[in-house]
């Protein structure tokens, strides 16, 4: 099925389902679907809330949650559906471009089936009144550019939790860039969690200049194991293991990454660039550079896996 496009969002939109039965969509402008196939509830809850720790804000600790490009809901959903029995006090904040996919979403009754009644409501008021608030849980969805919303949220608010799942980073550079990245890190609390699909040597070194510990996320259930499957950032705070739920440190191989070409940053000094003159200017510094070629990084590992 093919969904009809608008001005200024993802382009045309083509739904399918993921290996567990779960509803998704690819957007034809960006040329990538919003999760793996492994299955994007499943990808939501073992990337997004169990590495999020939510259990550590069951003793009235308020939660305060970022979420960077909202798509379909399934990452705030999956948070909400996670949050302990004596729920914290939360105040949310969302970043979206386009407004059809929680519509369309919330149209597909096998996505409704995965979530309880008041989650269900939450994500109802969101796509109906940009937010919601109740006794100890307040949203606010903000719809444009990330760059340019991200403003309307208060320099001094800090979060809890950033949940960054924009586009690739080849084919979405604006929201992964060091200036975008180093913004997402200065509003993190002490102890807060940047959590990502992405294992992008130029996102992970980003967050590490700006002050971020970083560790690598496990697989989802069902989904292709390989050398990492995601990113958490955390903001120096209360110490938390090298390995934990959904989470493990770094390896050697992905520590030499981090020295390659491939993590020479995305660079977008106005904050109003688009994609090919971010990839471009990134090109040019990539050419230049004394860092090691990411294909020979590739092939020594590979030699190393084999050997």
């Amino acid at each position: 099925m093919t969904l009809p496009d608008c001005a200024s969002d993802l382009g045309p939109l083509h739904a399918y389902p993921t290996a567990d039965g779960s509803f998704s969509l690819q957007s034809e402008r960006f040329g990538e679907a919003f999760h793996n196939s492994a299955g994007a509830r499943n990808e939501a809850i073992a990337k997004f809330a169990v590495p999020a720790q939510l259990e550590r804000f069951g003793n009235g600790t308020p939660l305060r949650v970022l979420d960077v490009c909202v798509g379909l809901g399934y990452n705030s959903a999956a948070v909400l559906e996670a949050l302990p029995s004596a729920a914290p006090e939360l105040m949310w904040w969302g970043l979206e471009l386009d407004r059809r996919p929680l519509e369309l979403a919330l149209a597909q009754p096998h996505f409704r089936s995965s979530w309880s009644a008041s989650v269900l409501k939450v994500l109802e008021q969101m796509r109906d009144r940009g937010g919601w608030h109740q006794d100890h849980s307040s949203g606010r969805l903000l719809w444009g550019d990330a760059r340019s919303t991200m403003r309307q949220i208060a320099d001094s608010q800090r979060f809890d939790l950033i949940l960054l799942d924009a586009f690739s980073p080849q084919r979405c550079p604006e929201l992964w860039s060091e200036e975008f990245l180093a913004g997402l890190a200065g509003r993190l609390a002490p102890g807060g969690r940047l959590l990502t699909y992405s294992r992008s040597a130029a996102v992970r070194a980003s967050l590490r200049r700006h002050g971020l510990t970083l560790y690598s996320l496990l697989p989802a259930p069902g989904e292709r194991p390989g050398w990492s499957s995601g990113t958490m950032a955390v903001r120096p705070g209360p110490p938390i293991p090298e390995a934990g739920p959904g989470w493990r440190a770094l390896s050697a191989m992905e520590e030499e990454h981090l020295h390659t070409r491939a993590a020479v940053p995305f660079r977008d000094p106005s904050s109003a660039d688009d994609s090919t003159a971010i990839l471009q200017r990134r090109s040019l510094e990539q050419a230049s550079c004394n860092l090691e070629a990411t294909n020979a990084w590739q092939r020594r590992w590979r030699q190393d896996a084999t050997g």
